[in-house]
């Protein structure tokens, strides 16, 4: 793996909030652009509310996990190791909106939470370590 796989993965997280979004807009009622705010406020179908939930987690993780991959770079951490953490935390947070989206055991949201946000505490781990 390179690194052009782990910038790939950045702009696939950043991406990742509109698709939320985006299937909130569209379990719901007719959406209303003039009010998207109070919309999802106003709709009963919980799917809105869960991708809604799961487009502004995806906005809270991706910061983090941008820094992240370019503080290991920066740091001269192996590019493969970045790259691998990279796929891994899109790969979850792939499964985080899924399984969010779907209404599924909170649980299993809860951990493949986690595993997203431990790639990312990892990246910046190795970042620290590599500059000590």
């Amino acid at each position: 793996m390179n690194l052009a796989i782990a910038y790939w993965c950045v702009l696939i997280a950043a991406l990742l909030p509109y698709i939320w979004v985006s299937v909130a807009k569209a379990s719901g009622e007719r959406y209303d652009n003039r009010d998207p705010r109070g919309w999802t406020a106003r709709q009963t179908n919980p799917r809105v509310h869960r991708a809604n939930a799961a487009q502004l987690n995806g906005y809270e993780a991706f910061a983090p996990f941008a820094a992240g991959v370019v503080l290991a770079q920066l740091a001269g951490v192996a590019t493969d190791r970045i790259a691998l953490l990279a796929v891994l935390f899109v790969v979850f947070r792939i499964l985080h909106g899924l399984v969010y989206v779907a209404g599924w055991k909170h649980s299993l949201r809860s951990l493949v939470w986690f595993v997203a946000f431990a790639c990312v505490v990892v990246l910046y781990v190795q970042a620290a370590l590599q500059v000590a």
